[in-house]
């Protein structure tokens, strides 16, 4: 199953519908625009395993290039939205991108590019001359290239630790464009997702992150049609499921605390009955959310844990977790190991490093210490969470490696503390971060983003200690408070929070001076 067949079968059926706008695209015209797009990267001298990068808001021209690419061979890398021009610079040079496309609305950014990457070819949406992308696309022939070959997508870690490294990927089996992948199985076993085209899936994050781009690309294959959200909200997000009747969707935990902050009159607004299936990934969904949501849309919320990196993933679906909350479920891809520093591994309920065993791993495109850094003496890949397995096979996320605070020689965890502050009625959203500490090393600070930002202050505070105080050993309450209007959160539920430690690290440079 591939998008071309289905643009021979049912060629004037939805591919693509912007929820906002309504702007659709239909099999046969996303499979023109396509083979366009695959004659205008031989036009620029792209062939096999080149690289082009792309820097676009989530619009309807996106799947022209995801396939284009997939059938020119070439390596498509998504650029964040979210970043500065040195950074997307320094993913351009690192990628070797031979051409970036954009559009208009990166113009606040794009003088910055040119400074850094002036010989990078430019393509923008809206453009002018040379730079048209529309023109440019509108000139190549329709038929498909002579050199079909499977195309990859090399995406950037998010960077909230440091520089984000690329993922190349490694090489398809089979490199016939049409041929199917490992991702299909998952959705159509693993997540019973319909194969029979009748599948309408909403997409509520940006494009340029793993799991739209994955999951959406699968639904395609499947003969699906994908319902784009521009930007997530979550009262458009219930009305796009009544309106287009959507079957399946993906989340991130932080909809899901956005869903439930909403009043009950326009949480209960909503048909959503055509609402078969909803995954949920990227960070660990706290307990008390997931049971009201599982309350709310019934036993239909599934959660699967995997990567950018593809090493492996668990699902689980509504039925297991309620006898085992919490959980992220059994392997379905890979094997999971728990282990200890020295790569021995640790039995059920003892908390470590996280791996997977698989036979196809990839590695961080020009880092090979990085690489090396991932894997164990035993050949097995981590994405570098903690957790553990219980006697039932079923994975529990503790937290990322990284982010653990270390404070009076104590290992503390901020997924916790976080996952209790979420819950509470006043708080939209909060991060935990170590803070440098003269006494501790580390003091425990807790960054929140209150429903209403007149709720801040003193009064809030002493309620949010009332509140953990019973759940929570003393040394993790947290010795500092930080309310702001908003956190430095990707659109996908990632969280920055190397920028909220890098700020604290130079307060404290700076008082001590």
């Amino acid at each position: 199953m591939h998008p071309i067949q289905h643009a021979k079968t049912r060629p004037d059926h939805p591919a693509v519908i912007m929820a906002g706008s309504g702007e659709t695209i239909t099999f046969g015209e996303m499979d023109t625009a396509a083979n366009r797009f695959a004659q205008l990267l031989r036009s620029r001298g792209l062939g096999h395993g080149d690289a082009f990068a792309v820097l676009l808001e989530n619009r309807i021209e996106y799947y022209t290039l995801i396939w284009g690419s997939q059938r020119a061979g070439t390596l498509l890398v998504p650029v964040s939205t979210r970043l500065t021009a040195p950074e997307i610079s320094y993913i351009l040079k690192d990628s070797g991108a031979k051409l970036l496309i954009t559009s208009r609305y990166f113009d606040d950014v794009l003088p910055g590019i040119r400074k850094e990457c002036p010989d990078l070819p430019v393509l923008l949406m809206g453009g002018e001359s040379e730079e048209d992308f529309a023109a440019a696309l509108d000139a190549q022939p329709a038929e498909p290239i002579s050199d079909q070959l499977v195309g990859g997508v090399m995406l950037y870690s998010s960077g909230t630790t440091g520089r984000p490294k690329g993922i190349m990927p490694k090489p398809p089996e089979d490199p016939d464009p049409q041929a199917g992948n490992p991702l299909m199985a998952v959705a159509t076993m693993g997540a019973g997702m319909p194969s029979d085209g009748s599948m309408v899936y909403l997409s509520p994050a940006p494009l340029y992150h793993a799991a739209p781009i994955g999951w959406s690309s699968t639904v395609h294959r499947l003969g699906g049609t994908v319902v784009m959200m521009e930007k997530f909200d979550p009262e458009t997000a219930l009305a796009a499921i009544e309106k287009y009747k959507v079957t399946d969707s993906q989340w991130v935990p932080t909809h899901f605390v956005r869903f439930l902050k909403l009043p009950p009159e326009l949480r209960d607004k909503y048909d959503l009955s055509s609402h078969k299936r909803a995954l949920h990934a990227a960070a660990p969904c706290p307990v008390p959310i997931k049971q009201a949501m599982i309350e709310w849309w019934g036993p239909i919320v599934n959660e699967y844990y995997a990567g950018s990196e593809s090493i492996g993933m668990t699902m689980i679906h509504a039925p297991d977790w309620l006898t085992h909350p919490g959980s992220v479920g059994r392997a379905i891809h890979g094997k999971v190991h728990v282990c200890r520093p020295d790569g021995s591994e640790l039995g059920p309920g003892e908390d470590g490093l996280i791996y997977f065993e698989n036979d196809i791993l990839p590695s961080y495109h020009n880092d090979d210490a990085k690489t090396e850094e991932a894997m164990n003496v035993r050949g097995w890949m981590t994405l570098g969470d903690i957790g553990h397995l219980d006697e039932d096979g079923f994975l529990y996320l503790t937290d990322r490696k990284s982010h653990m605070i270390i404070s009076g020689g104590v290992n503390i965890y901020p997924q916790e503390i976080e996952n209790l502050l979420v819950s509470h009625d006043k708080v939209m959203d909060a991060a935990v971060i170590g803070a440098p500490d003269s006494d501790l090393g580390e003091k425990v600070v807790a960054v929140v983003q209150p429903m209403d930002m007149a709720d801040a202050g003193e009064a809030l505070e002493q309620e949010l200690r009332d509140y953990l105080a019973p759940q929570l050993a003393r040394i993790k309450m947290p010795k500092l408070f930080d309310f702001r209007p908003d956190l430095p959160r990707e659109a996908n539920g990632k969280l920055y929070k190397r920028e909220l430690r890098d700020e604290y690290e130079a307060k404290a440079k700076e008082a001590a001076q």
